[in-house]
């Protein structure tokens, strides 16, 4: 009985030995050699490219083949394995080693929102499962977006705007652009500096798109849209770009008549009352006032600057013009401006100059001091 139960026993053991024997050999085997890569798990959108970083490691005392394959892609996706810049579907890595390999794999622009899932494979040795969800819908659209459409400025600013177009489809386009403005508005597209009405996008690639939109002369305070297209046959897309115009600004230098001359005697002063209009939409801050006057004349304002005039306001300053002391008798231009940052007005006034009514004076008292003298010399010696 003793000799039977040993006997069973040893068949047992024996039995375990050769299920762990023949067992052992695939686990061992499928130990030798490890996949490896850091993200296995990504989200990404519709048409990109993924780049896979993946490390074979051999964890063997002997030189492993590994012939790799990508199993369970889904249908109209693609992968490329390289690595030192060669295509390969096996590679050697060498005892206690590993070598590195790159896996692109490219999601495809027509796409259900979704999770998928897929393995790298080292044929016999080694599974890397991989997951890659993509978060919207998939589509052979085109895409026109600008990450700040709104601009905003007075009415002789010029707006400039940054677009991108994003070509999702699998073919290259050549894109006509086009922008319906309003009535007097000037619009340029430039790409790489050019000016240009139409550009070509490659399939799932973008181009950066300048937008240049000039104003009309006297356009009124307000928000501007711009609707902005960019169209092939077969594609097309759009967006709005906004110009908000916070006012013109415009100044008048001129006089409460609008006479633009004066006169002056030599080496005397005279007084104009000028006026500063506010002709434009928008107030205006710190208007200066100044003159170009002929050499060694002088011409002060008061007030000297204006801190605020507002929209449709008119305002009076006193300018004094002081005439060079040896200024002959002619007529002279001085010209005065008034200047603000956004906005200025030039006027010229003419200055005539006169002699001084001291020379006239003084010239008729010689005459008459010479006719005295005569008449004196007549009467004294004239019966001689």
């Amino acid at each position: 009985m003793i000799r039977s139960w040993g006997k069973s026993l040893s068949l047992f053991v024996a039995f375990i030995v050769g299920v762990m024997t023949l067992g052992l050999v695939p686990s061992l085997a499928a130990g030798e050699v490890t996949l490896y890569t850091p993200y296995t798990s990504i989200s990404v959108t519709p048409g990109e490219s993924i780049h896979y970083n993946v490390e074979i490691i051999n964890n063997s005392s002997q030189v492993q083949d590994a012939e790799l394959t990508v199993q369970g892609l889904p249908e109209n996706w693609e992968y490329q394995l390289t690595s030192g810049g060669w295509s390969l579907q096996q590679i050697s890595v060498r005892p206690d080693q590993s070598q590195q390999v790159s896996l692109q794999v490219d999601v495809p622009l027509e796409i259900d929102k979704g999770s998928y899932r897929f393995q790298l494979v080292a044929a016999g040795k080694a599974t890397l499962p991989l997951l890659v969800t993509v978060t919207e819908q998939g589509t052979f659209k085109t895409e026109l977006t600008s990450e700040q459409p709104n601009m905003e400025g007075h009415a002789s600013s010029s707006f400039h705007y940054k677009m991108t177009l994003r070509n999702r489809t699998a073919e290259k386009q050549l894109y006509s652009l086009t922008a319906d403005v309003p009535s007097g508005w000037d619009v340029q597209f430039k790409v790489d500096g050019k000016s240009v009405t139409s550009v070509n996008v490659d399939a799932n690639t973008t181009k950066d798109i300048d937008v240049e939109a000039d104003p009309p002369e006297g356009i009124k305070q307000g928000a501007y849209k711009i609707p902005v297209k960019a169209a092939t046959s077969a594609t097309a897309a759009s967006t709005e770009l906004e110009a908000v115009i916070t006012g013109s600004y415009a100044v008048k230098l001129s006089t409460p008549t609008g006479l633009l001359s004066t006169d002056v005697t030599a080496g005397g002063q005279r007084n104009l009352t000028l006026t500063v209009a506010n002709t434009g939409s928008a107030d205006l801050r710190d208007i200066e006032l100044r003159a170009d006057t002929p050499l060694n004349w002088e011409v002060t304002f008061e007030p000297k600057q204006i801190a605020k005039l507002e929209a449709g306001k008119t305002t009076e300053v006193t300018a004094t013009i002081k005439a060079d002391e040896k200024a002959i008798a002619g007529d002279y231009v001085v010209s005065m401006t008034s200047r603000a940052a956004e906005a200025s007005s030039e006027a010229q006034f003419r200055v005539a100059v006169k002699t001084s009514m001291l020379w006239g004076w003084l010239g008729v008292l010689i005459i008459l001091g010479v006719l005295g003298g005569v008449y004196y010399l007549f009467r004294t010696y004239g019966r001689r």
